[in-house]
């Protein structure tokens, strides 16, 4: 993506966010907690990193994006809140370089449909997140049946749940 359709993105979510606020009851509803290690992996302009910082307190988030507008603009979202609990990540292809197993919950928001190599994130997505970590898609731009499909193919990974807004996986074999 561009930085010009960035800014268009970010213009347009702006206005919905303006319109019908729901940002903040979706994040909450994802199951993100104090003290929680998060990775808002597909950041954006950072509209969820902020809730999500709000909502672990002494926790960690990690927001990752490929595009330096992207953790620029998330960037500038938490400083004027004074969020200090979160480390931007710039994404090389699929690789985050964020340490192994560090992830109570990885959230990938309305960025699946942008995704060429599927089995390449969720390959990443395993290696940062601990054992009995949750995944969390919100397909937006991607029918349910697309994402469900996509993450099958992928492997590694199990629903769990499946709410309105999203469908919560687990890693494959665990126990629950």
């Amino acid at each position: 993506m561009r930085n010009t359709e960035f800014k268009a993105m970010q213009g347009f979510m702006a206005f919905v966010d303006h319109v019908h606020p729901y940002v903040a009851a979706r994040a909450e509803s994802f199951g993100v907690k104090p003290g929680m290690t998060v990775i808002d992996y597909g950041c954006g302009p950072g509209r969820y990193t902020v809730e999500f910082a709000q909502l672990v307190g002494d926790g960690m988030v990690y927001a990752v994006d490929l595009l330096d507008i992207a953790l620029e603009q998330t960037g500038k979202r938490l400083d004027k809140l004074g969020l200090t609990n979160v480390s931007l990540v710039k994404a090389a292809g699929y690789d985050t370089g964020i340490p192994d197993g560090v992830a109570d919950m990885v959230l990938a928001i309305d960025m699946i449909h942008h995704i060429d190599d599927v089995p390449a994130l969720l390959q990443e997505i395993s290696r940062i997140s601990k054992p009995d970590a949750s995944l969390v898609f919100s397909g937006g731009h991607m029918s349910r049946r697309a994402v469900k499909s996509r993450v099958s193919a992928g492997g590694g990974w199990q629903i769990v749940e499946e709410q309105k807004h999203f469908l919560r996986y687990e890693k494959a074999g665990r126990s629950t």
